[in-house]
């Protein structure tokens, strides 16, 4: 884990972000093709992992995201707000009354680590991601907080999530990763 990851938005870049998620779902709705619009500063064209979380009344909508960078972040966060609100798996796709009461969530994300110290996982500070052959699971860092998990139950849930045994992640086998992310 990189211990200088210090990945900060000023909040004219959070409220760009915001505003684009709100955008791209609400082209989505009109059926309109918009162009995305341009960054307000060049940290946003850069390569990161990133997730659009949305909640309404308190509850998760939909979380959808790409773990590694996989283009610049505004376009990253344009798609995965799409893909948030119409293709999270659990959930039938938003509605538009839904829209007008959602709840936006960002994280940003480090570049991913193999964990080598399950002591070392901070509550709050860390995410995980739990791999074994074909299964994977990931958990944001603000899951744990919101769960009031310790890091032997996070260790666990992430297990769950990978459809892995809740103790998996003490499994030679198993593979654990860690990241940090940038919430608002």
């Amino acid at each position: 884990m990189s211990e200088d990851f210090s990945f900060a938005l000023t909040q004219e870049e959070k409220d760009y972000l915001k505003a684009l998620v709100r955008k791209s779902i609400l082209c989505r709705f009109n059926q309109k093709e918009e162009e995305i619009p341009e960054p307000v500063t060049e940290l946003l064209r850069e390569n990161y992992g990133a997730f659009v979380t949305l909640n309404m009344n308190g509850n998760l909508r939909g979380c959808i995201g790409n773990v590694q960078g996989t283009g610049p972040l505004y376009k990253t966060i344009w798609k995965m707000a799409r893909a948030a609100a119409f293709e999270d798996p659990r959930f039938p796709a938003l509605s538009m009354e839904e829209f007008e009461n959602i709840e936006i969530e960002i994280s940003i994300l480090s570049p991913i680590d193999i964990c080598k110290d399950v002591e070392q996982i901070v509550i709050g500070r860390h995410g995980l991601i739990m791999q074994r052959g074909m299964q994977s699971g990931l958990l944001l860092p603000q899951v744990a907080v919101d769960w009031k998990w310790d890091r032997e139950q996070f260790l666990a849930q992430t297990c769950n999530k990978a459809g892995m045994e809740p103790d998996a992640w003490k499994d030679p086998a198993t593979n654990i990763f860690w990241f940090e992310a940038e919430v608002f």
